[in-house]
């Protein structure tokens, strides 16, 4: 029987049984900073989803049935909410993030729990997410700029090389696992070839559990996490720590069903603390399994804040790694901040609310008051990718203009000219068919759908075309041909 060497640790065996040969339902998590749980509910729930909030999980929606894939709806395509196991969505919330604290993701692609922190801290501080694979950070930075989340440093890089210049108040651990919690979504022979995995992993899990410590101010939290249910990736890594590490577990207050941690397992003790430490099973949540340990950093005489490096530094207007003459910087960044109030609206202060840098000849638009030293970012030990939404690019003689995610973040404020059309329209502009429109003045326009901006276009000559890019456009093409199907087939 599959998992038979844990019938004794879990506690309701049948049910775990049960719960693992089926499908979990999918669960989405809202993007709290541009729409409200219930306003979602709603529009859901329109389109004819049945859905429905989950207990014990802030901003997590069960969906039950629909007409449709959810993740084809033009709410998924604006980044309303995101695809998320309501298992995993734990782990952030275990962390407790503060807005304005400095946040690390050790181990973040492909993003579902940076960017869940990022909402928790209300897209104020420094949440640096940090990966080695590239290709699974490209889906990083895809969900960021989708979900519009500015307070983000994405570094591509091994967080077993990063410098202990400085410390973070937080961090998460979400190592790379056997993944047996997967299992209602994977097939069986990956978690058959997990065996051999397991045998290494647990190495490379303790590794970075250390990093992490040496990471965290004194007093500071590490969460750790898995998404597998063998000790030998979970309590023994974190016993291990304890022996020799200035932490000790803290208990964990879920609202939801949950086992404690195991304190032993096939003839070997752990610490007792372990108790602390959370097991989710799928039959818990209908959902995937999952572990949490949380650790609270109990520092020493020795660590003072300066000794460990507790000043960060001050936000420049100049990329990481980017050399220019910092003059030139600042004068670009006046411009394109001048050129941007021409579009927004009052409400918002462009200087006061956001920070602004320059990357090559683009602007960006984020909110990390200060990040890591600049010694973080020499040698090839990390590389920054991204820092916030980029904002404005130069188009002919060097004109800067809003790009479409910016336009999106900054919809409720646009106030420069914009063009409302309906599906049909829109499904024109997405096959690359010019639409004549009334407007004489050429030049760049926001393009809306009901009351939503979803990207540039450009006017010539009386005629309209998409801005939008070529991935981005091919989903939101797909979004509303699904989308006008499933309105003509409930009308039938």
């Amino acid at each position: 029987m599959l998992f038979e060497r844990y019938r004794e640790v879990i506690p309701d065996w049948n049910a775990f049984q049960e719960s693992i040969q089926s499908r979990d339902p999918t669960t989405i998590r809202v993007r709290t900073g541009r729409i409200s749980s219930s306003d979602l509910i709603v529009r859901l729930v329109d389109q004819g989803f049945l859905v429905e909030e989950i207990q014990g999980v802030p901003r997590f929606i069960r969906v039950l049935d629909g007409p449709f894939n959810v993740a084809d709806t033009i709410e998924h395509w604006l980044g309303l909410f995101y695809v998320q196991q309501v298992s995993t969505g734990l782990a952030a919330l275990a962390l407790r993030p503060n807005p304005g604290e400095h946040i690390l993701d050790l181990c973040a692609a492909p993003g579902g729990k940076t960017t869940q922190i990022a909402d928790l801290m209300q897209d104020r501080g420094c949440l640096v997410a940090v990966d080695r694979n590239e290709g699974r950070l490209q889906a990083l930075l895809g969900n960021l700029y989708r979900l519009a989340h500015t307070n983000v440093m994405v570094v591509s890089g091994d967080g077993l090389r990063l410098p202990e210049t400085v410390v973070f108040d937080r961090v998460l651990v979400d190592a790379p696992c056997s993944a047996e919690g997967t299992l209602r979504r994977k097939s069986t022979r990956r978690v058959k070839e997990s065996v051999k995995f397991r045998n290494s992993v647990p190495r490379r899990q303790e590794a970075l559990l250390r990093k992490a410590i040496a990471l965290t101010r004194p007093g500071g939290v590490v969460l750790y996490s898995t998404c597998t249910f063998a000790p030998e990736e979970n309590e023994e890594v974190i016993d291990a720590v304890l022996k020799d590490e200035p932490v000790y577990l803290e208990k964990i207050d879920l609202q939801v069903p949950h086992d404690s941690g195991l304190t032993s397992f096939e003839g070997k003790s752990f610490d007792p603390s372990l108790e602390r430490a959370c097991r989710i099973y799928p039959h818990h949540l209908n959902s995937g399994g999952f572990f949490m340990a949380r650790l609270r950093h109990r520092g020493t005489g020795a660590q003072t804040s300066e000794s460990k490096g507790l000043v960060w530094d001050r936000a420049s207007v100049l990329f990481p790694g980017e050399e220019k003459p910092l003059d030139h910087a600042i004068e670009v960044t006046k411009n394109g901040i001048e050129r941007m109030r021409r579009h927004v609206s009052v409400g918002i202060d462009l200087e006061s609310d956001f920070q602004w840098l320059l990357r090559g000849k683009d602007l960006w638009l984020h909110n990390c008051c200060d990040w890591p030293s600049s010694d973080w970012f020499e040698g090839d030990r990390c590389r920054v990718l991204s820092v916030g939404l980029r904002a404005m690019s130069p188009v002919f003689r060097d004109e800067m203009r809003p790009t479409n995610d910016v336009l999106r973040f900054l919809e409720n404020y646009v106030s420069s000219v914009s063009y409302r059309l309906d599906a049909i329209e829109w499904k024109k502009l997405l096959e690359r068919e010019d639409i004549p429109v009334s407007i004489s003045d050429s030049g760049f326009i926001a393009l809306k759908w009901k009351d939503h901006v979803l990207g540039r276009g450009l006017v010539h000559k009386g005629t309209l075309r998409t801005e939008i890019p070529g991935v981005r456009g091919r989903w939101l093409k797909k979004v509303f041909a699904i989308t006008r199907s499933s309105e003509t087939g409930s009308s039938d």
